[in-house]
C-alpha cells in the first residue's frame, strides 16, 4: 500500500496543476509556469508525474484537450454500439477486472439495511481519499473524501443514513484488500462484486457505463441511446449523480460532445485526471 499512498499525496499536485491548465487555458501555460504555479521545480514536476502515473508531464498535457475529449467519444461510439448487440447483461470490465452487479429489493430497500452488516472504512488511492463500503454480497459504498476530520464523519454519516438500520463495523483491512485489488497490477484478476441500489432505470445507466472501458468516454446522448431512451438525457445525468460506487461504476466516462468534462461530483479535476490516466495507461 505504500505506492498507493504515495500516488495518493501527489494526486494532490497533479488536480491543483489541473485547476491551473483550464484556468489559464488561453494563454497555454508552459511546464515551466505549471512547476512554477505549484511550486516545483521542473525536475520535481517531472519526478512526481511520473511517481503518480509513469508518465511525463509533457505527455499529460497531450491528452488533457478538448480535441482529445471528442476523439475518445469517436473512437467509443462505435465500440459500444457492438456491445450492445449483444444487450446489458453481458460483463463489463474495469483494470481487466470482471464486475458483477446484484441489485437491491424494493423489499430490503423499505428495510432500510436491516439484516444487512457493512464493513467500512477509509483508503489512499491514485485520486485521492475514499471511503469505501462492502458487505457480504458486494462492495455498495466508494466515494472520494477530503481529508479532514470533518469530512471523514460526513462520509461516515452519509453511509448511516443510506442504510440507517443496518450495522457498520470499522474494518480496514477489508478496504485495504479492495483498493488493493483496484489499483495493484500485480493483483490476481478475481470477480469483484457490487451490490446496487436505485431505480430500474438507474441500474440500467450503471450496467450500460460497465461497457464503457478505460480510454474511452461516452456522451450523455450516447449513453441516452444506448438504454433505449436517447430523449432522457437529464435522467441519464441524474442516474449518474446518484451513484455510490465511484470509479467501478465509471461516472467520470460521461462527457459532453463538444469534448468538455462537465461535472462530476467529486470535482472536476478529478474526472480530468482519471480520463486522462486511463486514456494514457490505455494507450501507452
Amino acid at each position: 500500500m505504500d505506492e498507493l499512498v504515495e500516488r495518493n499525496q501527489a494526486y494532490d499536485t497533479v488536480a491543483q496543476a489541473i485547476r491551473f491548465i483550464r484556468s489559464n487555458a488561453r494563454q497555454q501555460p508552459t511546464l515551466d509556469d505549471i512547476a512554477a504555479h505549484v511550486g516545483l521545480s521542473p525536475f520535481l514536476l517531472q519526478r512526481l508525474f511520473s511517481t503518480w502515473a509513469g508518465i511525463s508531464p509533457k505527455r499529460f498535457l497531450q491528452h488533457l484537450t478538448r480535441d482529445h475529449a471528442l476523439s475518445l467519444l469517436r473512437t467509443s461510439h462505435d465500440v459500444l454500439a457492438a456491445a450492445y448487440e449483444t444487450g446489458l447483461s453481458g460483463p463489463g470490465r474495469l483494470h481487466d477486472l470482471m464486475i458483477s452487479c446484484d441489485g437491491v429489493t424494493p423489499g430490503e430497500v423499505r428495510k432500510l439495511g436491516d439484516g444487512l452488516e457493512i464493513a467500512y472504512g477509509f483508503g489512499a488511492t491514485p485520486f485521492g481519499r475514499v471511503i469505501v463500503g462492502t458487505t457480504a454480497r458486494g462492495l455498495c459504498h466508494l466515494r472520494f473524501v477530503d481529508d479532514d476530520d470533518a469530512a471523514l464523519s460526513t462520509a461516515v454519516a452519509e453511509l448511516c443514513a443510506e442504510w440507517p438500520l443496518a450495522v457498520l463495523r470499522c474494518d480496514e483491512r477489508v478496504v485495504d484488500e479492495a483498493i488493493a485489488h483496484l489499483f495493484s497490477l500485480h493483483a490476481e484478476r478475481q470477480p469483484m462484486h457490487l451490490l446496487l441500489r436505485g431505480t430500474n432505470f438507474q441500474i440500467k445507466v450503471w450496467e450500460a457505463l460497465l461497457q464503457v472501458t478505460p480510454g474511452q468516454a461516452v456522451s450523455y446522448q450516447t449513453l441516452a441511446g444506448i438504454v433505449g431512451n436517447p430523449r432522457a438525457q437529464r435522467a441519464v445525468g441524474s442516474a449518474l449523480a446518484q451513484n455510490r460506487i465511484a470509479l467501478l461504476i465509471p461516472c467520470h466516462r460521461v462527457i459532453h460532445e463538444n469534448g468538455t468534462v462537465g461535472r462530476y461530483r467529486w470535482g472536476s479535476e478529478r474526472k480530468e485526471a482519471l480520463l486522462t490516466y486511463e486514456s494514457v495507461s490505455a494507450h501507452p
